[in-house]
């Protein structure tokens, strides 16, 4: 759908202010990007028209039709066809595709698409092979168990979406030659180890020689182990159970 694209803008891993953040990207295929419908506030049921590939994802997109003419792009969880309807609303049925309430859903539901505030659209689940699971219910919240095996408490309001992501086997994909990541936007990494001591903190010595410091560097020699993140700003009163390490 060309309405539902726009082209991608290259940073090449660059900031507001044309300095380098993120080595190692740059190149790639021009790439469109597709506009998803990640809130799913249409209650009107659609028809899935397409199953498409999107350069920009993991996972495959669905081409939905709704009787008012309008067309939206969804997430296309695994066991969606052309030609199957998805709704949403409280009483519709547990088919992939489908939107439900939190509080709609059964305990042991598959779900993906889920949101985090009511009415901002599904952010956790989203990639291939995604799947997350509804447990138990507990006064206006429900907790759900994550990839990770974090279980978090999400209010019962918040939408999610029937099903596992589809494309399961993604990871099964073999890069056979160094072209498919040059097209992917990915340039080539070089180890500290194999530089000279003026391009990295980890270079320099005869032969075959390690780090030769207590802690590892990155090229502009900040400390590269340990808390280099200050994780205050994340909410844990809804975390129950932290992921395992």
């Amino acid at each position: 759908m060309k309405k539902l694209k726009y082209i991608k803008k290259k940073h090449s891993g660059r900031n507001f202010t044309g300095q380098v953040t993120m080595r190692h990207q740059g190149g790639g295929n021009k790439n469109f990007i597709r506009v998803i419908d990640f809130k799913r506030n249409k209650i009107m049921p659609g028809k899935v028209e397409s199953i498409e590939y999107d350069p920009n994802r993991n996972c495959q997109i669905a081409l939905i039709h709704y009787p008012d003419g309008d067309k939206r792009y969804i997430i296309a969880p695994d066991g969606l066809k052309v030609g199957s309807l998805v709704s949403k609303g409280t009483d519709v049925d547990l088919k992939p595709g489908n939107v439900l309430p939190l509080s709609a859903i059964p305990m042991g539901t598959f779900v993906h698409n889920v949101e985090l505030t009511k009415g901002k659209g599904g952010q956790l689940g989203r990639s291939a092979g995604t799947l997350i699971t509804v447990g138990a219910k507990e006064g206006d919240f429900v907790q759900l168990k994550l990839p990770s095996s974090e279980i978090r408490r999400i209010h019962k309001d918040c939408l999610a979406t029937i099903g596992q992501v589809g494309n399961i086997a993604w990871k099964e994909r073999v890069f056979k030659k160094a072209g498919i990541k040059r097209h992917m936007g990915i340039r080539p990494s070089v180890r500290g180890v194999a530089m000279n001591p003026r391009s990295h903190p980890h270079g320099g010595g005869e032969a075959r020689s390690g780090i030769g410091m207590h802690t590892p560097k990155t090229y502009a020699g900040r400390p590269a182990v340990g808390k280099t993140r200050n994780r205050k700003r994340y909410s844990n009163k809804f975390i129950i159970q932290r992921r395992k390490k």
